[in-house]
């Protein structure tokens, strides 16, 4: 059972933000399932499950101090593709592709989006 359905993060350029999660999850094998107009878009596999929206009430997107939306990757170099996508498409490092500790066979990547969102990247499976 999914814990939930789906995660929302605000932007302050629409067009820069699909451009970039176009590529970056494109990496995770996911895709834009829909554009809301000028609100915002909505990638996922099948379903949609994740969000990039302008805020509802009219006020600049800020960033959550401790919030990090993480994408499941079907694999370790998924990882690695789209961490080098993101930092391509001009996002900033927050942590580079490798081994985490934390867990048995994780394997992640951090990094910043376009309006300073922290997202990460992550594969439980062994090398």
């Amino acid at each position: 059972m999914a814990v939930y359905t789906h995660v929302s993060i605000g932007t302050n350029n629409l067009e820069a933000a699909r451009e970039f999660y176009d590529s970056v999850l494109g990496a995770l094998g996911l895709k834009r399932l829909a554009d809301l107009g000028d609100n915002g878009s909505i990638w996922g596999d099948t379903a949609p499950s994740f969000f990039v929206l302008k805020p509802a009430n009219g006020q600049p997107a800020t960033v959550g101090n401790g919030v990090t939306v993480s994408f499941e990757a079907p694999d370790r170099s998924a990882v690695d593709a789209s961490h080098s996508a993101a930092l391509t498409a001009g996002a900033e490092d927050e942590g580079a592709p490798g081994p985490r500790s934390w867990a048995e066979n994780a394997y992640a990547a951090y990094f910043r989006d376009l309006d300073g969102n922290k997202i990460a990247t992550y594969c439980f499976k062994p090398a």
